[in-house]
């Protein structure tokens, strides 16, 4: 499949976009419209650099006068995942004291530092858009894909191996002062070769002192641990204590209440004391890979992550939604990036809904995507608005 996307008109003048404050807005604050994708000037001087050559099986023609060969060049790459290329190509021009680069190219520059997680650079480029614009400039959110992750995929993982006896107090201390500056840890236990009491006991006081400071923790290959501290625990032989009490809290860790009830009671009849309670404490599961497309309540439809490849199952979800929808509106805030290949097809499928007498508006699109969709003249057959 080829695609070609020609004889666009360069648009017309420039309306100023107001951006207020995007985040610390008391209650009741009025926030700025939306802004439009046709509002922002992205402009350069640079006119001579040309379109970057397209990867994959989509021809773009040199179709869009007047908008700029850096804000081109810089979706295009960006849409073919250089991201480092892109950010040097913005920020060359905007450096440069004998460019004229228009809002449009600093808003891409700084969802590109958004897009991924670079939170040092966009501090350092806000004042100078502040200053430009003599407006409040966009708040930092991270929207870099390790941000989408849950937190226990984000935390740095510690193995424990070996022996859990005294001698590990050193390497659990270690474990400790990881956690608390890191603010959440990912421990596996599937090392472990023996168990003695006094071990359970210390990494007992580790993870009770860590929910204490409500530090995210997780557990990973702790099924086989779990079997074998249960070996362990023989119901009316008061001995061994923590290591009871430790595979009461790793039950909680695995979400098994029933197993959890039967051995607390076995708890009580061997140390004729009352056993922990029941709190409910789940291991975070794997990370699903994430859905690029799905419907949303009140008729509406989302597309997140990355959208890449000629046989994009997000973009036929979106086409088969918007067939039983008269007026769709499309969350794009978890979309970080979408392809050249991708975007013809939805160029090609929002033209066939605009046919149809149906109105599709793209909302919360980041600055990056926003500017391939320009390029690729989806801003023509639906209705694009940006993130505040």
């Amino acid at each position: 499949m080829a695609l070609s996307f020609f004889g666009r008109k360069s648009p017309g003048s420039v309306k100023s976009v107001q951006h207020g404050p995007s985040a610390e807005v008391g209650e009741g604050a009025l926030l700025p419209p939306p802004t439009e994708l046709s509002e922002l000037d992205f402009s350069s001087s640079d006119a001579g650099r040309g379109l970057a050559t397209a990867a994959g099986e989509v021809e773009v023609r040199e179709a869009v006068s007047g908008i700029g060969a850096v804000f081109e060049e810089a979706a295009v790459l960006y849409a073919n995942g250089n991201v480092g290329e892109a950010e040097k190509v913005l920020a060359a021009t905007l450096d440069d004291a004998e460019a004229t680069s228009g809002e449009g190219l600093w808003m891409m520059l700084l969802d590109l530092y958004r897009l991924t997680g670079q939170r040092q650079r966009f501090e350092s480029r806000v004042l100078d858009y502040a200053t430009r614009f003599e407006r409040s400039p966009p708040s930092w959110v991270d929207l870099s894909a390790a941000a989408s992750r849950p937190a226990g995929d984000r935390a740095p993982t510690v193995n424990l191996s070996g022996s859990l006896a005294a001698q590990a107090e050193t390497q659990l201390r270690q474990i400790s002062a990881l956690a608390r500056r890191s603010g959440a840890v990912r421990i596996d236990v599937g090392r472990l070769r023996s168990v003695a009491d006094a071990g359970c006991a210390l990494l007992l006081s580790l993870l009770n002192e860590l929910a204490a400071e409500r530090i995210t923790v997780s557990l990973a290959s702790v099924d086989l641990f779990v079997e074998e501290l249960a070996r362990r625990a023989q119901v009316g032989q008061a001995e061994g204590r923590d290591t009871w009490l430790l595979l009461l809290e790793l039950l909680q860790f695995t979400g098994d209440q029933a197993r959890f009830e039967n051995l607390a009671v076995d708890y009580a009849i061997t140390f004729e004391e009352s056993p922990p309670s029941w709190r409910g404490i789940a291991l975070p599961k794997p990370e699903a890979a994430q859905a690029p497309a799905s419907a949303v309540s009140g008729g509406g439809f989302q597309l997140s992550g990355e959208l890449c490849g000629a046989s994009n199952e997000g973009l036929k979800r979106l086409a088969s939604h918007a067939a039983e929808t008269q007026d769709m509106k499309v969350d794009c805030a978890q979309l970080r990036r979408i392809d050249f290949v991708c975007a013809g097809l939805l160029f090609n499928i929002l033209a066939t809904i605009k046919a149809q007498g149906k109105l599709v508006t793209l909302f919360n699109v980041n600055a990056m995507v926003a500017a391939l969709l320009r390029v690729m003249s989806v801003d023509q057959v639906a209705h694009v608005t940006l993130r505040h």
